[in-house]
């Protein structure tokens, strides 16, 4: 069975990387075996859907379980009908956290854990984009100083 892992670097010793979709890396890892396979992640420096082409990716590799700090909602809707599970919440040296995999310390996600396009810092609260401004007011008039 593989394991995908978001990752910083390329190698055992690397950080586990926050972001799904935008992560540098995947460690794709026997977790019995120990053997690896490193990936460079196409889908991160892309402007936009990175969370789906990653996704897509990683189910095409026959990976059983992904774990990772963060998953939005479209890798989500891709990777669980693919049979892949979601693991969030995940921090630490790759090597240290397939440790705890195998121990059964992590739990599957039944849900994404933050909202679409975290990785990219865009604000989607819907607040907008509002203040900042230079006196502007009422219908855009200049205030008087």
């Amino acid at each position: 069975m593989k394991i995908a892992i978001s990752a910083t670097g390329p190698d055992l010793d690397a950080e586990v990387d926050p972001r799904f979709g935008r992560c540098r890396y995947f460690i794709i890892v026997d977790p019995e075996t120990m053997e690896f396979e490193v990936v460079d992640n196409a889908g991160a420096t892309g402007s936009g859907g990175a969370g789906i082409s990653s996704a897509q990716m990683i189910a095409s590799k026959g990976v059983k379980t992904v774990l990772t700090g963060n998953c939005g909602p479209n890798a989500y809707q891709v990777l669980s009908p693919a049979g892949v599970g979601v693991i969030t919440g995940v921090s630490g040296k790759i090597r240290d956290v397939i440790a705890e995999y195998k121990l059964g310390t992590y739990m599957e996600a039944q849900q994404p854990s933050v909202p679409d396009h975290f990785g990219m810092g865009i604000d989607t609260s819907g607040g907008g984009n509002y203040g900042g401004g230079r006196g502007r007011g009422h219908h855009g008039r200049r205030g008087i100083m």
